[in-house]
């Protein structure tokens, strides 16, 4: 896997934070961010098949299936008998 270097603007604040944290888990800066950016975008790709999966739930609950009322004659004699 490649690499390739980034130019982003932080604010000051979050760039201390950044140290503080590299300099506590004894990690660097560039480990930290790449980590926390997969980690961010991996959530996000999740949230987006989640609410499609979602979207295609409900979209199947409102149609109605031809064969609805067979599988339901079916439920109702298998559990009544």
């Amino acid at each position: 896997m490649g690499t390739s270097t980034s130019s982003f603007r932080i604010p000051d604040d979050l760039r201390a934070r950044l140290e503080e944290t590299a300099r506590r888990l004894n990690k660097g800066k560039n480990w930290i961010l790449n980590r926390a950016l997969k980690e961010y975008l991996d959530r996000h790709s999740r949230e987006g098949f989640l609410h499609e999966a979602r979207r295609q739930s409900l979209e199947a609950s409102r149609r109605e299936w031809k064969d609805e009322a067979f599988w339901e004659r079916l439920s109702d004699e298998t559990w009544n008998g």
